[in-house]
């Protein structure tokens, strides 16, 4: 198969990304302090691996390397509600602003266009449309859904973890970075950084520069075709600001590496860079769907958790390194009890980092 950029990837199937897990490593609370969690570092040429802290990432990256995270803010998007015709308690999570009121939403169960549901402060959400593709919600008698989630809603903790989101969660789930509320899941990678470590990063002369991309149900939509270039990725909105693309020209000039916190500033950057012409600024929905065969135009390094089998998320970071050297990564995680997936531990992926310390 050929990419839009005309480089040539593999077909592949489905089945190849289950990957070693325990479900008893799944981490249902993060390390505190945050900077704590593991990290398992792999050369991104030799495959070499050892294991630190990502308290260590000042020793790991040089003076002028620029680490981009993604300042988007979750929000306590899941809200309860009752069914107007039945009187039913439902859940229901607000994915999307699409202005004048009408919000893209999910919820479980049937429901036609027409259907009310009713808001415990006030206020009733009309199902407009219902279909395979989405769900969205006309929201009256409210001042505003933002207001209506920060009154009654809580963090939308991913299905995996198996307990009701308490209040700590509204730190936890949050990464210090965030700034532009639009998100229905954290970037988690970047829930390890701290003020401590980034002092420490700043210190060693490491740089810092941010992006925009909402997380939403295109991060986590199943793949269900088994071969995995017949996946669609959802859209979601990025902006990669002019600023931020003038620090990646400077880094890429004087030799030093750009290094993404997160699947999503893969994404992010990597749409920004796909015109042929360098990084340029951008603004707008983004499908980017990365699969091993990828070529990286701008990210040299990157820091992520560790993921579910048979996701987009584990397709990125195989493309990145590998997928056989990803395994194996993968099969020590779970050796050495390396907690997973969003409040679990890390990964560094980067050339010639194992011989940096």
């Amino acid at each position: 198969a050929v990419d839009d950029a005309g480089h040539s990837y593999p077909l592949m199937l489905l089945s190849e990304f289950d990957f070693p897990f325990d479900p008893a490593l799944v981490a249902d609370h993060p390390v505190i302090p945050r900077h704590d969690a593991r990290l398992l570092v792999m050369d991104r040429a030799s495959h070499a691996r050892m294991h630190r802290r990502v308290a260590d990432l000042p020793s790991l990256l040089n003076p002028g390397d620029l680490i981009v995270v993604n300042n988007t803010k979750v929000m306590p998007a899941r809200v309860p509600g009752r069914t107007r015709s039945t009187g039913k308690l439902l859940d229901l999570l607000f994915v999307q602003d699409l202005g004048q009121g009408l919000w893209e939403v999910l919820i479980k169960g049937r429901f036609k266009p027409g259907a009310l549901i009713d808001f415990p402060e006030g206020g009733c959400g009309e199902i407009v449309e219902r279909s395979q593709a989405r769900t969205t919600m006309k929201v009256t008698g409210v001042t505003s859904v933002y207001d209506l989630m920060h009154a009654t809603g809580t963090m939308p903790l991913p299905p995996y973890i198996k307990r009701e989101p308490s209040q700590d969660d509204q730190q936890w789930y949050q990464t210090m970075f965030a700034q532009q509320e639009g998100a229905i899941a954290a970037p988690t990678a970047g829930l390890h950084f701290t003020p401590h470590l980034l002092e420490a990063l700043t210190a060693k002369g490491i740089e810092l520069a941010q992006v925009t991309l909402h997380v939403g149900p295109g991060t986590f939509r199943s793949v269900k075709s088994d071969r995995i270039e017949e996946h669609q990725m959802l859209a979601e909105q990025v902006e990669v600001s002019p600023g931020t693309v003038e620090q990646i020209k400077l880094v890429q000039a004087r030799g030093n590496r750009v290094v993404a916190v997160g699947t999503t500033v893969v994404r992010a950057l990597e749409t920004a860079g796909r015109g042929g012409r360098g990084i340029e600024p951008f603004q707008g929905p983004a499908e980017l769907f990365i699969t091993p065969g990828f070529q990286f135009q701008v990210v040299d390094a990157l820091v992520t958790n560790f993921h579910l089998p048979r996701t987009t998320l584990l397709m990125l970071v195989s493309a990145f390194v590998g997928l056989e050297p990803l395994r194996a990564a993968y099969e020590e995680a779970v050796a050495q009890r390396y907690r997973f997936y969003s409040y679990g531990d890390a990964m560094l992926i980067a050339r010639g980092v194992t011989a940096a310390t």
